[in-house]
């Protein structure tokens, strides 16, 4: 995975956790051509991905989640979070 997914350190939390991350295969310029199983396999993983994302788009729009302060407690946080999601799945 490159950069764009975090740093190693995070990716070692992700696999203790065994949480796997899947992403779209990428090649430098240079490098020519996907093989045709990396190919299927980008093209689903973009797929589910921009399903994820339009889900996540959505609850921000219903409910303007994103705007939760950095400073609240973990637990005024997540009381926050629940509490949006179920705003937003009781007034679709």
């Amino acid at each position: 995975m490159g950069k764009a997914y975090g740093s190693r350190q995070w990716r070692g939390e992700l696999k203790k956790q065994e949480i796997r991350m899947h992403a779209p295969v990428r090649l430098e310029k240079s490098q020519g051509q996907l093989k045709s199983a990396d190919n299927f396999f980008s093209r689903l993983v973009s797929r589910s991905r921009q399903a994820i994302e339009s889900f996540f788009n959505r609850l921000n729009e219903k409910t303007h989640i994103q705007s939760a302060s950095k400073a609240r407690p973990k637990n005024g946080l997540i009381a926050f979070i629940f509490a949006r999601i179920a705003v937003a799945v009781v007034y679709p």
